[in-house]
């Protein structure tokens, strides 16, 4: 005979044996690996997403020279320009890639370079903005053959 404190019983029993079967999910908060760097380079100003681009290809037949293209909208005049952008990586052993100083001269707010990438990783470009904003922008490369291999 079935009885509702019965079918309870039964409902909680199963829900239990399910637990161990569930995909246990913890919530760790992972510290951006960007993030001492960020606080050095903006000095502990916030930094706002938008503006910056990198456009760089998905993937990336070889680590030893990938092509990218950061460019910042920014009409770049005396009084709106981008005064700096650094470009950062994720897992090269030094993260700091480039620096590029810019100014109202530039006439246009993007840079165009090659660089060497340590596998599958990301990249963050922060821009500072001559009215001490810092904007960033990131993007995802693929890398089948790794560049800058430590040499131990």
């Amino acid at each position: 005979m079935r009885t509702p404190a019965r079918r309870r019983f039964m409902s909680a029993l199963a829900g239990i044996a399910a637990v161990p079967l569930l995909p246990v999910r913890v919530a760790l908060a992972q510290a951006d690996p960007f993030a001492p760097l960020v606080q050095q380079i903006t000095g502990g100003a916030p930094v706002k997403g938008g503006r910056v681009t990198i456009d760089t290809p998905r993937l990336a037949d070889n680590g030893h020279s990938v092509p990218l293209k950061v460019s910042v909208q920014s009409p770049m005049t005396a009084a709106d320009h981008v005064r700096s952008i650094t470009l950062l990586s994720e897992k090269n052993p030094r993260p700091v890639v480039a620096t590029f100083h810019l100014g109202p001269q530039s006439g246009r707010a993007a840079v165009a370079t090659r660089v060497r990438l340590n596998g599958t990783q990301r990249l963050l470009a922060v821009a500072q903005l001559s009215d001490g904003s810092f904007w960033s922008g990131s993007a995802e490369v693929e890398v089948t053959e790794s560049a800058c291999l430590d040499a131990s």
